[in-house]
């Protein structure tokens, strides 16, 4: 039996390693059409920006709401702020700090969906 384990370790330890050279290298995963809403913080933050540096030309919030809602389930606003926060944290330059800022505040103004407006 003890002849047995040094030949059973080394054949697990050469499929563990043909395994890996094959996962990594030969065939890799390819994310391919993924959705914008499983984007790392850091990325949802430059698309925030992105976003608030095309609203600071073009002033069309329904134009923001509709690209923002591509990052989730969320209000528009809770983007804007999470980027802010983020911003903030990685020290991003003052002028898109504004941009951003200028953004939240332009969509915390808009009625939430589901909201009654009076006449």
């Amino acid at each position: 039996m003890s002849t047995h384990l040094p030949r059973l370790l080394l054949g697990v330890l050469f499929g563990a390693f043909i395994a890996l050279v094959y996962g990594w290298l030969i065939r890799p995963v390819e994310y391919v059409d993924t959705s914008s809403d499983s984007l790392r913080i850091d990325f949802r933050t430059d698309y925030v920006l992105m976003v608030a540096e095309s609203y600071a030309s073009d002033k069309n919030l329904n134009l923001v709401q509709f690209r923002l809602a591509a990052l989730g389930p969320q209000p528009p606003d809770v983007y804007a702020t999470q980027a802010i926060d983020y911003a903030l944290e990685q020290s991003f330059s003052r002028s898109d700090l504004e941009l951003l800022n200028q953004l939240a505040i332009d969509l915390r103004a808009l009625p939430r969906p589901g909201e009654i407006q009076a006449p």
